[in-house]
């Protein structure tokens, strides 16, 4: 399903202000030690476990292959690279995470890291390289970034900085990976989770490092390489520095890691890496601007009909923490009985947005006083996200299943297009209900306009069995 970015820009910020989390900052490596147990251990505030780790990973890793020009996996580029990078992961000792490693056919020298394990190389660094070590050297960087756990700790951090409080709890329980990608929050491609930190980037090289050498390969070759790349980049450099910027002094960084540990005899350039690289040069690889190219020519969908959501007259019972409510038994919903939750047809859900459904979730205001102001300031929060998003008139009182509640109809852009392409419009629905401790309950029901009011006794009847705890 093609989505519009207004609505992930909306959802992003439903997030944001749905998580109240602590924040860290990445701790300074101890020296490197000899052993393949000796390894730096990942420090600093990480709101995800090691398997909603992974799930997130697997999910972005599937969405962003299916955007890539993968080399297939029975080319002898990519199980020479798979090859290696098994071989690097396999040096850290009781790893959980489950790595992958595949070859994306475009001429950029770039790489990246999903969490959990998914790495992808450019031909473009194959290519750049003059030896197997160095092509080594960018994939025990990239292992690096998963053991560390540089993506879900900087998402954390990210999550953190913008949060006033949260009455759900934390998202991050079951489903995760499909909860956080349909609430905007993506790990894939041009993710700014994926922007390492100066930090970051020196915990990756010291920790590459160390993988090279208890693999046997020189570790001042993945120095040497990016150095290449910088000179070879001038003032812009390559696609790869920008997400991975020079923590500055790389080279004595690593070499004084490095000289900690006892002297071994690396192993030298191989046979095989000659032919590969043989191999890739004789690939047509795409350009970055070709493959954004090919992805906007993609049809986007259609308008949905009513028959492709409706809602079942058949009705079941979210029993939540802290609230409960009735919902159509043929709607899903993505979250758990702690986190905020989304309620909606399938066919109304992308990894991107909702065109169709109920979020439900909760915030605490920043400043004490009446529902309404309360309800005016989450507006402003939507709107600093989403700036189409209008107020259709007003704020107005509303009583649901007895408690005082606040109603504001809301006009926007659906994420949907019609299939010539025309935007469609949207109308929401904002409901927020105080609760005793002074946190607010908000549920938006959104649909496109002109089936808004087809949905409109779904929703009601939604709103009316809703009980808060």
């Amino acid at each position: 399903m093609l989505m519009h970015s207004v609505r992930a820009r909306f959802l992003a910020l439903f997030l944001a202000i749905t998580m109240a989390v602590g924040c860290g900052a990445p701790r300074a490596q101890k020296p490197l030690a000899p052993g393949p147990e000796a390894f730096p251990q990942p420090e600093g505030f990480n709101q995800f476990s090691i398997e909603q780790e992974i799930e997130l990973g697997r999910q972005a890793a599937a969405e962003a292959d299916q955007q890539l020009p993968l080399v297939p996996a029975n080319n002898p580029l990519s199980e020479y690279v798979n090859r290696i990078g098994q071989n690097l992961a396999g040096k850290i000792p009781d790893s959980k995470f489950v790595y992958n490693f595949k070859v994306v056919n475009m001429k950029e020298i770039n790489a990246f890291a999903l969490p959990g394990g998914p790495v992808r190389i450019n031909v473009g660094v194959i290519t750049a390289a003059d030896n197997e070590a160095e092509l080594a050297g960018v994939i025990a960087h990239e292992i690096s970034h998963v053991y560390m756990r540089h993506a879900t700790r900087n998402a954390s951090r990210q999550m953190a900085a913008q949060i006033p409080a949260a009455i759900l709890g934390s998202i991050l329980g079951g489903g995760v990976g499909g909860q956080l990608a349909r609430l905007g929050i993506s790990f894939g491609l041009g993710s700014v989770f994926l922007k390492y930190s100066r930090d970051a980037e020196r915990e990756a090289d010291l920790v590459g490092a160390k993988i090279l050498y208890e693999a046997g390969y020189d570790p001042h070759a993945m120095v040497s390489f990016f150095e290449k790349l910088q000179k070879e980049g001038g003032s812009r450099g390559p696609e790869f520095l920008s997400s991975h910027p020079d923590p500055g002094n790389r080279a004595q960084l690593v070499s004084t890691a490095i000289g900690e540990l006892p002297p071994k005899s690396y192993r030298q350039n191989t046979a095989e890496f000659r032919r590969m690289h043989e191999v890739a040069m004789g690939l047509k690889p795409s350009s970055a601007e070709e493959v954004a190219q090919r992805q906007q020519q993609r049809a986007p969908m259609g308008d949905l009909s009513v028959s492709d959501i409706a809602p079942s007259r058949s009705f079941r019972t979210l029993q939540h923490s802290v609230f409960q409510i009735s919902y159509p038994e043929n709607w899903q919903v993505y979250g758990n009985s702690s986190s905020p939750v989304t309620i909606a047809p399938a066919a109304g859900v992308s990894q991107d947005a909702i065109a169709y459904g109920v979020i439900i979730s909760g915030f605490r205001p920043q400043r004490s006083g009446s529902l309404a102001a309360a309800t005016e300031e989450l507006y402003g929060m939507l709107r600093q996200s989403n700036p189409e998003l209008q107020m259709v008139g007003g704020v107005q009182r509303a009583a649901v299943s007895g408690m005082q509640a606040m109603a504001v109809n809301l006009a926007g852009r659906s994420p949907l297009r019609t299939r010539d392409g025309r935007p469609v419009a949207e109308r929401d629905l904002l409901i927020t209900v105080q609760r005793q401790d002074g946190s607010v309950l908000w549920i938006l029901f959104v649909s496109p306009e002109a089936h808004f009011d087809e949905l409109r006794p779904t929703f009601e009847a939604m709103l009316q069995s809703l009980r808060v705890g």
